[in-house]
């Protein structure tokens, strides 16, 4: 459904950029002449377009974003409540040639699992917003600027209603096409946006880029040796005691999200992989180009997997529940699977585009990693990606 429009945003955003030319025409003093400041004009009109209540947008004063932020395309930080309560934090990417009486298609993302919204998430929400798309790249709850205690918890469910919270807010300005937006989630949060989408009928497309299906590799580990019935019970009473480790001692311990074994059968806690752990080349490959990304190349003090670990209770969500076990709901709204050919992560790829139903659409880019699928701007189909939602939304 269109919201109707407002025309009095664009006429008010004229009169204000009169108001202030005039102002400074008529000033006799030219050094005293008053700035035209269009991004804070700009932003009073979307405050003025947005029907959500409790939402909040400010200018984006400081900027630690990790790419170089494009030409003509303006961002604000924006936040906006989750039906549990949380605060989520967010960055609105705005078309260059935006224009707030004109009717848009958005498209919510976040991810990989551990970043912020200043990494992976907002280079692809730029990148769609230069081809055309209002677009929305959020902090998960517990991370990033979102709010949440304690701090570096994951939660299959929570961070799964993230994205129909942003879909609440984006949705819910009067420029967007609410009933047709778009949800894209990178690397862990894919399954995420694939399982909000089955359910929020809102989302009219969906797709990933280097999906990993947290539920099914944290609970049956496909990244170290796979868990025997054996290794997934020692998992469970080590995750039981740091239960009663923050329930006695009150303070909580950090932890990997997937839990790795020693050559002594011992859960393993250390970062660095204990030999013998790593069972293909290509994990190690893997492990070096995670570290090259978050530590070298876009490194942010925020990203748990720049410079911290999760909370050590984490994996418990899933273990508790499975990502996407009803894709084929999704149908007939259409998914969109983007892989690298030589990415570690394929396999997910490949096991949702075949449980998924009609319509789908998978792209294997050619010569390229996972992390590949982060950053690199001559890998990535953004092209393809933004084709793909503005076919898909009407």
């Amino acid at each position: 459904m269109r919201h109707p429009k407002r025309n009095h945003l664009g006429t008010a955003l004229a009169l204000a950029l009169a108001i202030a030319t005039a102002s400074g025409c008529a000033s006799k003093n030219e050094d005293a002449q008053p700035k035209i400041d269009y991004n804070q004009i700009l932003l009073e009109n979307i405050k003025i377009s947005s029907q959500m209540k409790a939402a909040t947008m400010e200018p984006l004063s400081e900027d630690t974003r990790t790419f170089k932020p494009a030409e003509g395309i303006r961002t604000f930080k924006v936040t906006f409540p989750n039906r549990y309560g949380f605060t989520v934090a967010a960055h609105l990417y705005l078309p260059d040639d935006f224009d707030p009486d004109r009717h848009y298609h958005g498209v919510v993302i976040s991810g990989p699992y551990g970043a912020v919204k200043e990494q992976v998430s907002g280079l692809y929400a730029q990148e769609l917003a230069r081809r055309g798309l209002v677009t929305l790249a959020f902090d998960q709850t517990f991370n990033g600027e979102s709010s949440g205690e304690p701090r570096g918890m994951a939660s299959v469910d929570i961070f799964t209603e993230d994205y129909s919270a942003a879909v609440d807010f984006l949705g819910n300005l009067t420029f967007i096409v609410n009933d047709q937006l778009g949800a894209f989630g990178i690397c862990g949060l894919g399954g995420m946006a694939i399982t909000a989408a089955v359910n929020d009928t809102r989302i009219k497309a969906v797709g990933t880029s280097g999906l990993y299906n947290l539920s099914r590799s944290v609970r049956d580990h496909s990244e170290c040796t796979p868990y025997n019935r054996e290794r997934r019970e020692l998992v469970k009473d080590y995750l039981a005691a740091m239960r009663d480790r923050a329930a006695i001692e009150g303070e909580r311990a950090k932890g990997p999200h997937e839990i790795c074994f020693d050559n002594n059968n011992e859960v393993a806690l250390e970062s660095k992989r204990p030999s013998g752990t790593l069972n293909t080349t290509s994990n190690e490959k893997m492990a070096l180009d995670f570290k090259n990304y978050y530590t070298v190349r876009a490194p942010h003090p925020r990203a748990i997997n720049s410079n911290s670990a999760w909370d050590a209770t984490a994996p418990i969500s899933f273990f508790n529940f499975r990502l996407m076990e009803n894709i084929r709901e999704l149908s007939p709204r259409p998914l969109l699977l983007v892989t690298s050919d030589q990415g570690y992560a394929r396999h997910f790829t490949d096991e949702a585009y075949r449980a998924a139903a009609k319509p789908k659409q998978r792209i294997v880019v050619k010569d390229a990693y996972h992390t590949d699928l982060y950053d690199n701007l001559g890998k990535i189909p953004f092209d393809k990606i933004a084709d793909f939602f503005k076919k898909s939304l009407k």
